[in-house]
């Protein structure tokens, strides 16, 4: 990944469920207060990027700044929706960078059974996108809401095996 890396930067602009465990002075403006102090226990959504490195404490053995949750796009109620079948799911409402967006967190938290059903959702959401890469008359059909609903690592698969095809 490159500094310049604008999928990278985008993905890092998330935002981020944080919960602040100490009182923080004159940084209200997080919140839209200027000049206001954070409470120890407000929640605020901040991106990925400010998340982590306010929350960085904890792993120097300092007490941490804020507590890190997981984002809406990784919710166990999308995470069921996953399981039970990936291909409906528009991943691209959820984050147009789902896939680099899990692999961030997958960084920050240990979720092994996340890492189960994330790289399950790609097997087999990568056997549609082949299928359609292949046969783009159906990507004209049933298959333009599932076409719709990729994220950028998938359209970017997308866009290479059809290349592939076209040049095979």
């Amino acid at each position: 990944m490159s500094y310049y890396d604008i999928d990278a930067i985008l993905t890092d602009s998330q935002k981020l469920p944080c919960t602040f465990e100490l009182d923080v002075p004159g940084l209200g403006i997080l919140e839209g207060n200027a000049g206001e102090n954070i409470k120890a226990g407000t929640r605020i959504d901040l991106p990925l990027w400010l998340g982590e490195m306010l929350s960085i404490g904890a792993r120097l053995g300092t007490s941490r700044l804020v507590t890190l949750d997981l984002p809406s796009a990784l919710s166990e109620r999308v995470m069921n929706a996953l399981k039970a079948d990936p291909r409906t799911v528009d991943l691209r409402s959820l984050a147009p960078h789902f896939y680099s967006l899990s692999e961030r967190i997958l960084e920050l938290f240990e979720e092994e059974e996340l890492v189960e059903v994330l790289s399950n959702t790609f097997k087999k959401r990568s056997a549609v996108i082949a299928d359609h890469a292949h046969n783009p008359q159906g990507a004209l059909g049933q298959g333009a809401d599932f076409l719709r609903g990729l994220d950028e690592t998938e359209r970017q698969r997308m866009f290479h095996r059809c290349v592939c095809v076209a040049n095979y």
